[in-house]
């Protein structure tokens, strides 16, 4: 009897212990910070491909028209008729809280990055963004230079031709950022509903596709169409291999652009000339 009393008791220290364990356990969880739940989700706003340009406007039109008022705003996507320079999209704009403009040079028949420019202060950040931007393709045409340059004595004229074609593209990207082009072609605001009715009226301003689902701006891609996309958003295309005519003077092009997220092509990857085209463009 004696050993089966110590025996129970031994049994009820046990579990006891386990409860403290087990309550020691619950409460330093719930004092461990809950991460973001949100991490990996995406908010996409504005066309994708394959999607009839005229629907998404008529689209957003409509859902503008419904907005009802939060605090302090709504964000909205802004696309313009054309491509404008910095002080032209101020201008289009008005005084518009803004948050990134998106840009393109669009040189006829090729596919050209696509850039997100941050933009709180306009045209002053877009013509410094410019900037950056430019520096940074000049270093990218340097980079297929030096390739084209390493294939000099190889039997790979293919290959040399992609990288001469890339330079030159790059090149030309440059010259124009530099010079603060007429590549913008949309904008990311933010603003109570009647001020972003009031903006899809103004010169310039092809539609306003309000977003009042979006939370972070990181988490979020933007994809307006271009201005000579006026069907539907197709997949991009380019003229080939040759390269580009140089000179200064950039036309409209009617073809989309990929968004490319790297300065320079890793290895001997060729370039985004080069390439298969990528879906419809992304910021």
């Amino acid at each position: 009897m004696p050993a089966a009393r110590s025996a129970r008791a031994l049994s009820w220290i046990a579990l006891a212990c386990a409860a403290v364990v087990l309550v020691v356990a619950v409460a330093q969880r719930r004092d461990e910070p809950v991460g973001d739940r949100t991490v990996g989700e995406v908010t996409r706003v504005g066309v994708a491909d394959g999607d009839d340009i005229p629907a998404y406007l008529r689209t957003a039109a409509g859902e503008l028209a419904g907005l009802a008022a939060p605090a302090p705003g709504a964000w909205a996507l802004v696309s313009f008729d054309a491509y404008l320079t910095p002080a032209q999209a101020a201008a289009a704009l008005g005084g518009t809280p803004v948050s990134a403009v998106v840009a393109r040079v669009p040189l006829p028949g090729r596919q050209t990055e696509i850039v997100r420019l941050a933009a709180l202060r306009l045209p002053d950040d877009v013509v410094a963004g410019m900037a950056e931007v430019a520096a940074r393709k000049d270093r990218e045409a340097a980079d297929y230079r030096a390739r084209a340059a390493a294939l000099a004595a190889t039997a790979e004229p293919g290959l040399r031709r992609v990288y001469d074609t890339g330079a030159a593209v790059a090149a030309r990207e440059a010259a124009a950022y530099r010079a603060a082009c007429a590549c913008v072609y949309a904008a990311v605001v933010r603003d109570a509903p009647d001020a972003l009715r009031a903006l899809a009226a103004r010169p310039g301003v092809r539609g306003v596709d309000p977003a009042p689902e979006v939370g972070r701006l990181d988490r979020t891609v933007f994809t307006p169409p271009l201005p000579e996309q006026r069907d539907v958003a197709r997949p991009p295309a380019d003229n080939g291999l040759a390269a580009p005519t140089p000179g200064p003077g950039m036309g409209d092009s009617s073809e989309a652009a990929p968004t490319v997220s790297g300065s320079s092509p890793p290895g001997d990857r060729p370039p985004a000339a080069a390439r298969p085209p990528n879906p419809a463009p992304t910021s």
